[in-house]
């Protein structure tokens, strides 16, 4: 019972502070959501209004506007087409009605997004078509030179910026997973030196407790059975010293097993479950015929599930996860999909989590396959065989706790 409480509560620690840093991710993403759309709509209220005072306030000047405008608000998403949008529509506002410096605020906005986002060259270059449009529609006039000159200024500003806060930006997720590995560091590390203390605690009881208790079970067996022998009447204390020292023997035994066990216990559902009270949009199906697992594949299938879920609820943002068992004649194969936001273009690198998985998965035989869906997201695909490995952990499993 002890093991087993131990056990779900650490995976509790994992796959439930895991989904509730995915959940404060979610909040955070829709927070700048709002943000990127409040920003998008000032800034096409501030050109429209100079606009109108500038008798350019026609039905295709404001659409025109509108629409550049309005589409910073999906920079986050899509920089590169936000910035062809907007250059596209505010330079066709300049053609259409005539050259305002107001005109590049828009695009002076989509330059900056489109560089934070690591598209510099792109970015410079629809800088550079804006300005030269710019210029050609203004007959090269000595006031819309010095026009030019300013906005060339805004947009090497705006691509500067850009990267300085693509920078910044790189530099604080750097600090963020560092700041992770070392409180995953720290978890383990304290998960070991309690390991190492239980097992101190085993052996003082058994070095101690168990030799004495033996020794006064063995003594209270020897008096009775010389007692019967004899013919004479065993005293009731006798008895009841035999009898509790068996009771002690065999509760001692227990609690050295608990001590002994640092496995989990818990269940695949149990995990699903947990996760799913957290916050976490995550289905179990279960196909073919379930049954009973070699002590070695069940704690493989609940490490790899519990991994999968932690990974999940950590890297895939706000999203649906799908945790399949299925049975074959001679293996099990384990799949954990989410449709979170994995690119397939960045195969992401191995961690401490990853590594773990392939390793159980290989010291029982099977395969593992992890890494980003062609369709989006992340799949954990393993094969568990249950043949000879599985009779194999089978023994393994019984011989550790006979011993």
């Amino acid at each position: 019972m002890g093991s087993s409480r131990e056990a779900v509560h650490r995976g509790d620690v994992t796959v439930g502070g895991a989904v509730y840093c995915a959940g404060m991710r979610g909040n955070r993403i829709k927070r700048e959501r709002l943000v990127d759309a409040a920003v998008a709509v000032v800034v096409g209220v501030i050109v429209v209004l100079v606009a109108r005072a500038d008798d350019r306030a026609g039905p295709l000047d404001l659409a025109l506007i509108a629409v550049g405008s309005l589409a910073l608000a999906a920079h986050r998403t899509a920089a590169r087409v936000v910035l062809a949008i907007t250059t596209g529509c505010l330079l066709a506002e300049v053609v259409h009605a005539g050259p305002s410096a107001i005109m590049a605020l828009p695009v002076v906005g989509a330059v900056h997004t489109a560089a934070r986002t690591g598209h510099r060259g792109t970015a410079a270059a629809a800088a550079a078509v804006f300005l030269g449009g710019y210029v050609a529609v203004g007959s090269a006039s000595a006031e819309v030179a010095r026009e030019a000159l300013l906005l060339a200024g805004w947009f090497l500003c705006a691509v500067v910026t850009g990267l300085a806060d693509s920078n910044w930006q790189a530099y604080l997720r750097q600090t963020e997973q560092r700041a992770m590995e070392a409180e995953r560091t720290r978890e383990e590390a304290a998960l070991r030196r309690a390991g190492e203390e239980r097992l101190r605690i085993a052996r003082e009881l058994h070095d101690s407790l168990t030799h004495s208790i033996s020794i006064v079970k063995l003594q209270a067996g020897v008096a009775v059975h010389l007692a019967r022998k004899r013919g004479e009447e065993i005293p009731p204390a006798l008895l009841a010293i035999q009898e509790a020292s068996g009771e002690a023997m065999r509760e001692l035994r227990a609690t050295l097993e608990v001590l002994r066990t640092d496995e989990p216990t818990g269940t695949p559902a149990l995990l699903v479950e947990r996760a799913r009270a957290a916050g976490l949009a995550v289905e179990l199906t279960v196909t073919g015929e379930e049954r009973p697992l070699a002590a070695t594949v069940d704690r493989a299938t609940y490490r790899i599930v519990q991994e999968a879920l932690t990974n999940a609820a950590r890297h895939a943002g706000p999203a649906k996860v799908n945790v399949q068992l299925d049975y074959g004649e001679g293996d099990l194969t384990i799949r954990v999909e989410d449709d979170g936001t994995a690119d397939p273009a960045g195969p992401p690198t191995p961690g401490i989590g990853l590594t773990g998985m392939r390793e159980r998965v290989t010291a029982l035989g099977g395969t593992l396959d992890a890494g980003p869906r062609a369709e989006g997201g992340f799949a954990v695909r393993a094969r568990l065989p249950l043949g000879e490995a599985g009779e194999a952990g089978r023994d393994e499993g019984v011989g550790t706790r006979a011993g």
